[in-house]
């Protein structure tokens, strides 16, 4: 238990070493020991803080979520509200000073109200507030409470650890995923190009004299009274695209403003597209890369397999794996041992330090109790997987490497365009969502998009624009406030010259990038491929230049 003096505590010890020193000084007795009892005051008020706390914990002073349930799911960009209870089962009250969650840094987290007092024996309801600006499995890992004790000289800090998960999707995943299940979409075909043929449909093609085998409830009873003869309803089903998304989920993507960055962007794009795709019945399948295939999921329809999809671009872009995160195999010790500690029943007291394979088995273990079952991620070894899973499992922080991966991306998706070219059920859309290659990448990316169009496959490809998610590197100039006669403070030399210099840096670096990418884009085109650019607009809505026509139409490859 460690405790932190207050801002009065510390003035009156200062007094007190003031007034002793004025007294050894003066050689006054008195003066000496009125400056002695009030630092005795202080030592009395620090035990006295210890036992009031100490009765509080021993009382059984705990936090509770409300509701049965340990984990929720939140649109990107969305705001959810957990109510929580705080429990004193002492005689005394409490007040407490600050009342803080203790959470992921990729959720934004506010508590209302912030302070106030648990009455004795009473309880105390709390709201947290929760922006999800990123996508992923985060941890909201408990509550720290910050405890005045009865002299009001001294605070400590209680943590309640008490695991709760919140899974954060893409925004047009959240709206789907919600509608009915069944009905008229059964009816559809699965595969196929969009056109028109024979089947069970609800749009009447024609009526035509029966046949040996036709069902009796196809029969037009009232229209074969009037002809004289027996006619049957052939009715039209309609054929379905077979849609495949390619979306590249680089490690360096993920630099930028929290929610700004573009692989943010890219998420939720692919996200629009599969929603937009499965709700008209059509077979979706995803790619995720990196690296290398980090995800692959084979056409199919139905919410169900929006699901899965969802899933997939909520935990496949994710920086657990060893090659993705910033973390070696002794900080994610450090992490799991500082998370596992107020779990454990000892408090780890019987583990020795440094010994990480007693704390992989005791990280294991605790695993069953997390709010998210994580597969584990990559690692060097079987010892560091099992502690990268707890991190996941519980949605704790693992943050994205600082440097980019070693790949061809060109190569990598052209793999994929070929091993989409050979699939069964034949597609008959590709939505590529990654930067644009380097020129020197560009031969075999061309030739993998022709042999697309050789089987009438479209190709679209949706670049993130070079400017999405950016913020300006510096500072706007404050404007200096005077009064009187004064003359304003003139701003340091330096500071002066990183005023001048980064914009016009920053605006220089911004236009070659705006030059490569209008090189790369008509490179794109010239292989055949349409390409559309992605704005940070399509983080609130689904993108409408990438949204492909409807009934038969399909985007032409200029």
């Amino acid at each position: 238990m460690q405790l932190y003096p207050t801002r009065t505590a510390a003035h009156m010890a200062i007094a007190g070493v003031a007034v002793m020193g004025a007294g050894l000084i003066a050689r006054e007795p008195a003066i000496v020991g009125w400056g002695g009892a009030i630092l005795v005051a202080i030592a009395l008020a620090r035990s006295v803080t210890l036992v009031s706390v100490a009765r509080i914990r021993a009382a059984g002073f705990e936090m509770l979520w409300g509701g049965a349930r340990r984990t929720l799911r939140s649109a990107r960009g969305g705001t959810v509200e957990i109510e929580a209870e705080v429990r004193n089962r002492d005689t005394l009250a409490a007040r407490y000073v600050k009342l803080r969650a203790i959470a992921s840094s990729q959720l934004d987290v506010r508590i209302e109200p912030s302070r106030g007092e648990v009455s004795a024996s009473g309880r105390l309801k709390v709201k947290i507030v929760v922006r999800t600006p990123r996508v992923g499995q985060h941890g909201l890992h408990g509550l720290a409470l910050e405890v005045h004790g009865a002299p009001g000289l001294f605070e400590v800090p209680l943590t309640f650890a008490n695991p709760y998960g919140i899974e954060v999707l893409p925004r047009p995943f959240m709206a789907y995923l919600a509608q009915p299940r069944g009905g008229r979409s059964h009816l559809l075909a699965a595969s196929g190009r969009p056109g028109r043929a024979r089947g069970e449909g609800d749009d009447l093609r024609e009526l035509r004299e029966h046949q040996p085998g036709d069902p009796f409830r196809k029969i037009a009873w009232k229209a074969s009274a009037r002809r004289g003869t027996l006619l049957v309803r052939e009715f039209e089903r309609e054929e379905r695209d077979v849609v495949w998304i390619l979306v590249d989920a680089a490690v360096e993507l993920w630099a930028g403003p929290l929610g700004r960055a573009p692989l943010d962007l890219m998420i939720d794009e692919a996200a629009s597209i599969a929603t937009r795709h499965l709700g008209r019945g059509d077979r979706v399948g995803l790619i995720v890369l990196a690296s290398g295939p980090r995800v692959t999921i084979p056409p199919e329809h139905g919410p169900g397999h929006g699901e899965k999809i969802a899933q997939a671009l909520t935990v496949g872009c994710g920086t657990y794996d060893a090659e993705r995160s910033e973390l070696d195999e002794a900080d994610v010790a450090a992490r799991v041992l500082e998370h596992l500690r107020p779990l454990d029943a000892r408090g780890l007291a019987d583990l020795r330090r440094g010994d990480l394979d007693r704390l992989a088995a005791r990280a294991e273990s605790m695993c069953a109790r997390a709010p998210f079952s994580a597969p584990a991620p990559l690692g060097r070894s079987q010892r560091e997987r099992t502690l990268r899973r707890y991190l996941a499992s519980y949605g704790i922080e693992s943050p994205a490497r600082s440097e980019p991966e070693r790949r061809d991306p060109a190569g990598i998706i052209a793999e994929s365009l070929t091993h989409i070219a050979r699939a069964r059920p034949r597609a008959s859309l590709v939505y590529v969502i990654a930067p644009p290659p380097a020129d020197a990448q560009l031969s075999q990316l061309a030739e993998a998009a022709r042999r697309l169009s050789r089987k009438a496959v479209h190709l679209t490809w949706t670049l993130p624009d070079v400017e999405a998610g950016l913020a300006p590197p510096w500072d706007a100039p404050r404007p200096q406030e005077s009064g009187g006669d004064e003359e304003p403070a003139s701003p340091a030399p330096s500071d002066g010259a990183f005023q001048e210099l980064a914009p016009i840096a920053a605006e220089a670096v911004l236009l070659r990038a705006r030059v490569a990418q209008t090189r790369h884009e008509a490179a794109l085109r010239k292989a055949g491929v349409r390409v559309v650019r992605l704005r940070a607009k399509t983080s609130a809505a689904p993108s409408a230049a990438a949204a492909a026509p409807h009934d038969g139409a399909h985007p032409s490859g200029a």
